[in-house]
Order: C-alpha cells, then structure tokens, then sequence
C-alpha cells in the first residue's frame, strides 16, 4: 500500500462514483441528463481554466454554455422533445466569441483564444453531447450501451493499471506517458474484449459481434484518448488536470479515454 499511497483513494473515488453514474442511469433519462450534463460543463470548464495556466483567456463562461445547450439540445432533440431544426441556433450563438473579442482591449492573443474556445467545445463538449446517440439508439431511451461502453471502458483502465504494475516492461509511448506500457495495454484489451462477451448476455441492445467491436473500438480509441490527454498535460507541465476526484486528479483525468472513444463508437453505430 506505501508503494501506492494514492491507490486507497483512487478505489474509494472510483466506487462512489461509478454508482452515482450506473444509479443515475438506471433510474430514468432524467437522471442521465442531470449527470452528464453537469460532467460535461465541469470538464469543459476545467479545460479552460488550464489554458488561463498558459496565460490564455478563452471566454470559460461562454464556453460551458454553449457546451451546455448543445448536450442539452441533442438530448431533447434525441428524445423526441424538439424537432432537429433547434440545433442550428447554436451556431449563431457560438459566433458571439468574435464579437465579444472585439471589445476585450487588452487581448494580446485574440485568434489563438478564440481558436482555444472552439477546441474546448470540439474536444470536450461535443463527445458528451454524442452520449445522447448512444442512449436513444434504438429510438427510446435506454441505458444498456451507454452503460455498457462504461464498463468496457473503466475494465480496460483498470486492467490496464495493473497489468502494467505487474508485467510492465515495454514502455508503450515513453515520450508522451513514461509509465504506459504496452503489456499494461495488451492486458487492459484482453481484460475489455472478455467483458463484452459477459456484456452481451445481458445487455441486448447490441448484438454480440457489435459489442465485441465496441470493446475493440474503446480499447484502441481510449488509450488514443488518454495519450492525447497525456500530451496535453505535458505540454503545459502539470501532473493532474485537476484535483476534483481525489486519487484521480481532475475531470479530464477520468473522461480522457471517452473523449475519443464516444465519437469513434457513435460512427460505428450509426453507419455499420
């Protein structure tokens, strides 16, 4: 346990909330609205609060609404309470930043903030605002996918954690995450594929072989994620991108590995 002092928390945060999350899921679409929604803004918001560490100035509260109101569109848009038309307000509201850049005086970086605004909104909020297809895939709601990619993503994690401690050897990508391995990576892909295979009994949204390619999409696509996640970490030089979930770090931290993998499974989805 010294050798791994944050381990004690990491498992407590892990536990708490992955129940609050499977809970919330189960109990109604209301509860998932309610979760992710307040995810989304909280990892969107931590995102531009990292960039003001560079001393960036992308427009935060801006940025969280609009990230907002997209998940909230999408879902009552996916949820048959607004017709699809709704989400081309977005982009009108999304181009106020250029105007309230005009009267922000001393903006030194004016484009490379509004640019950083727009990443935050493309590489946080939107992969949550695509949750929305996962739960009404098949025109109701249901929690069974979204649930389930849940599962194939933390077992991959967590497989991956500890067969790396165990067998680690091969460094993985050294110069973005020194400790990643690829025995970590191979261990976590096994670990996810096998919990498919349980998956798909249970849950029959999907048919064996989709959540099998599920499994292999969130395995490839996650650690994609949490690389991407590694790379922009290190090119700001912190550890964490936060210190919300204790033993975790911050928001990015725990939904790196979504981030990539939900829009990667939402095209596989809806075109295969």
């Amino acid at each position: 346990m010294n050798k791994y002092p944050d381990l004690l928390p990491r498992t407590i945060s892990a536990v708490v909330g992955g129940l609050v999350i499977i809970l919330s899921l189960i109990w109604s679409q209301w509860g998932f609205f309610a979760v992710f929604l307040a995810i989304s803004c909280l990892t969107t918001l931590e995102f531009y609060s990292l960039m003001r560490l560079q001393d960036y100035v992308p427009i935060r509260f801006l940025g969280v609404v609009i990230g907002g109101l997209l998940f909230i569109g999408m879902f009552l848009i996916q949820g048959g309470y607004l017709p699809s038309v709704y989400h081309f307000a977005l982009f009108p509201l999304a181009s106020f930043v250029f105007l309230i850049k005009l009267y922000k005086k001393n903006d030194v970086h004016p484009f490379i903030n509004i640019a950083l605004f727009y990443l935050g909104v493309l590489y946080v909020a939107v992969p949550f605002a695509f949750t929305n297809l996962l739960v009404f895939y098949n025109g109701r709601y249901s929690y069974e996918i979204i649930l389930g990619l849940l599962f194939l993503t933390w077992t991959n994690d967590i497989g991956a954690y500890f067969t790396g401690i165990l067998f680690g050897r091969t460094k993985l990508f050294e110069r973005i995450s020194p400790k990643k391995s690829w025995e970590g990576s191979i261990g976590g892909g096994i670990i996810s594929v096998l919990i498919s295979i349980v998956i798909s009994y249970y849950f029959k949204g999907l048919k064996p072989l989709e959540w099998f390619s599920v499994s292999v999409i969130v395995v490839i696509a996650g650690t994609y994620g949490d690389l991407v996640e590694s790379y922009f970490k290190r090119s700001i030089q912190i550890k964490n991108s936060g210190s919300a979930i204790p033993g975790h770090g911050g928001f990015l931290d725990r939904f790196d590995s979504l981030l990539i993998a939900v829009p990667f499974v939402v095209f596989f989805l809806y075109l295969f």
